[in-house]
């Protein structure tokens, strides 16, 4: 039987990738993992992760609250490195 932690780990994305776009979209761990495995194969897909999660580093900043926005920009700076399909203006 597949498990929540089978969904998460069968994606091309992080554990915390996962949780960005969680929190972004404001939906559980295993449907934002089912959208991230769906962005990251379509055109621009990784574009709009990538947006995402500089969406909720913005959010974070204007709450003040530098912890959070310091660990979704080591985030998005794991995800750049791994998916550089993902840089704006790469299209």
């Amino acid at each position: 039987m597949i498990n929540e932690n089978d969904i998460l780990d069968m994606t091309c994305l992080t554990r915390e990738q996962i949780a960005a776009i969680s929190m972004h979209e404001h939906m559980d761990e295993v449907s934002a993992a089912e959208m991230g495995e769906y962005l990251m194969h379509i055109h621009h897909g990784p574009q709009r992760v990538q947006q995402m999660i500089c969406e909720d580093i913005a959010d974070a900043l204007h709450a003040d609250d530098v912890a959070q926005a310091r660990a979704l920009y080591k985030t998005l700076k794991a995800f750049l490195a791994e998916h550089p399909e993902a840089l704006r203006g790469n299209v």
